[in-house]
């Protein structure tokens, strides 16, 4: 659909007809015929002489050329444009941030993967994880890692598949072998921090309680509250572990509670399965649709037109003139013959 930038400018197209209505024609002082029996012409003519002047008037090919040349021109400056179809782009209207431990305690081979092998936690979590982010689209997701200390392995992002990547290279003790559960719900209010999306929620996933904490859980969950985080929990294990591997659910169920969160319990593959199932209908894809029509500039379109005008002028002038010089030359010429008696 083509359409004009500054249509405004199309009220220049009258202006060459306006300055040749309103300015007077072009004058040049010339010195005019000089005859000795001038005062006796106009004694005897009973006219006076006075000045005047001669308007050159242009052709019809030549006029024609110009006031499209300008109109053209005029069209140039108006930025004709066209509007291409629609653009439709998801943006994300919230900040999903992932959690996960890698304490030495998720070494632990317990699970059994989708091939029926037993495997350690951290895998069996990864597996479910990396499906789990493949129904993320429109959602920036963020990741951290935590063990008795926690750090950001990737900041929000929407590019899901380097999210998945980074969570595939965790391994397990990389952050350290104790489970630092309360800093790691810290670090996440920070990240949020720096987030602008109102809806903001934290999937954290553990399997022991928290043993290198300088700020505990509880405590965090509630500052997390106050700023509209909501955190769902995640235990992945035995709950009948005990010692650094046992369970805290009591503090995890607290967490979840306290921010209008979900806390959830899985000791196998399966049941982290229907966790992440729950949560991933729970947390239904959220995104704002913004819909874009990019404009191309065709200025250049009148341009080139006016520049094929002006060489077809040219040309048409050089074979007007061409044509006049040799009908110039083949017109018949009088003679006379002087014939001489003999």
């Amino acid at each position: 659909m083509p359409v004009l930038a500054h249509p405004w400018l199309l009220c220049l197209l009258p202006l060459p007809f306006l300055v040749g209505w309103l300015l007077p024609p072009h004058r040049e002082s010339r010195q005019a015929l000089t005859v000795p029996f001038l005062d006796r012409l106009v004694e005897h003519s009973g006219q006076r002489p006075h000045q005047g002047a001669l308007v050159l008037q242009g052709r019809l090919l030549r006029k024609t050329s110009l006031l499209l040349g300008w109109a053209l021109i005029v069209l140039a400056l108006a930025r004709p444009q066209i509007i291409e179809p629609p653009i439709q782009k998801e943006v994300a209207v919230r900040d999903l941030l992932l959690a996960v431990d890698l304490s030495g305690s998720m070494e632990t081979k317990d699970f059994k993967n989708a091939k029926g092998e037993m495997v350690d936690r951290l895998t069996a979590v990864k597996e479910v994880l990396d499906d789990f982010l493949t129904r993320r689209k429109g959602d920036r997701v963020g990741l951290i890692l935590f063990g008795s200390a926690p750090f950001v392995q990737a900041p929000f992002t929407e590019d899901l598949h380097v999210c998945r990547q980074l969570l595939d290279e965790a391994q397990t003790k990389m952050a350290g072998p104790q489970t630092a559960f309360g800093d790691a719900l810290g670090l996440a209010i920070n990240v949020f921090e720096r987030s602008t999306v109102k809806e903001r929620v934290l999937i954290a996933l553990t399997d022991g309680n928290d043993t290198a904490s300088q700020v505990p859980p509880a405590k965090a969950a509630a500052i997390a509250r106050d700023k509209g985080i909501v955190i769902h929990t995640v235990a992945v294990g035995d709950p009948k572990a005990a010692g650094e591997d046992a369970l805290d659910v009591a503090t995890l169920q607290g967490v979840a509670t306290t921010t209008g969160g979900l806390f959830s319990h899985a000791t196998d593959r399966k049941q982290l399965e229907q966790v992440y199932q729950q949560l991933d209908k729970l947390e239904t894809r959220k995104a704002q649709t913004i819909t874009h029509r990019p404009r191309r500039d065709v200025y250049w379109w009148p341009l080139a037109l006016l520049f094929v005008l002006s060489i077809t002028q040219q040309l048409l002038q050089l074979a007007l003139h061409g044509g006049r010089k040799q009908t110039r030359q083949s017109s018949p010429v009088g003679t006379s013959t002087l014939e001489a008696a003999g």
